[in-house]
């Protein structure tokens, strides 16, 4: 721990810089840029994804953790030519990037936040009629079948390139959301037999 306290140190990420402060986009985007150079278009589209089921992103605080990042030494920009004679601009992550990415994978603290609306409905649903909330049920039931044909999809082709050890791991998260999303799908169909039987 007193290395990665030492890595925090050098990196310049004490107690008043902002990825300290819990800024997960910087960490998101220096993981997007590990695995290759992008756009910041193309880090919304990441983010837009497969991210997407397990981590919410905002696409107005890409381009401003970009700049922060960039005067931090995190990231630097690559310009490209192409076809239509305008330049892309591509963002690559540097060594103080890598290793400042390699500090929050090894921080043993981690914030899963649960918050589902549908549940807290369910929690409060005895003041109205119970087929207002088996009518949530289904909504919710309908959202999680959406995403699960979508995670099924992102499965089927991380399944022809496995033998790269970030495609391994994007598997190995999509497999998570599939296992429970499946779960969800269990559960209302319980929840929706009690209601109705009860």
């Amino acid at each position: 721990m007193a290395a990665l306290r030492m890595l925090y140190h050098i990196n310049g990420l004490g107690e008043g810089k902002k990825m300290a402060k819990d800024r997960k986009i910087d960490v998101v985007i220096l993981g997007l840029l590990a695995h290759e150079d992008l756009t910041g278009y193309d880090i919304k589209k990441q983010i837009d994804g497969a991210i997407s089921f397990f981590w919410k992103g905002s696409f107005g605080s890409i381009y401003p953790a970009l700049s922060d990042m960039e005067k931090q030494g995190l990231v630097k920009r690559k310009k490209a030519d192409v076809t239509s004679g305008r330049e892309k601009i591509f963002y690559q992550i540097t060594k103080k990037g890598k290793d400042t990415l390699k500090v929050w994978l090894n921080d043993e603290k981690a914030t899963n936040d649960l918050k589902y609306e549908t549940l807290l409905k369910m929690y409060f649903g005895g003041s109205e009629d119970r087929s207002v909330t088996i009518r949530n049920i289904e909504i919710f039931e309908e959202q999680v079948k959406g995403n699960l044909e979508v995670l099924k999809i992102y499965k089927e082709n991380l399944e022809k390139i496995l033998d790269q050890e970030d495609h391994l791991h994007f598997y190995l998260t999509v497999t998570f959301g599939i296992e429970t999303y499946e779960a969800y799908t269990r559960w209302c169909n319980m929840a929706k037999k009690i209601l109705k039987e009860k």
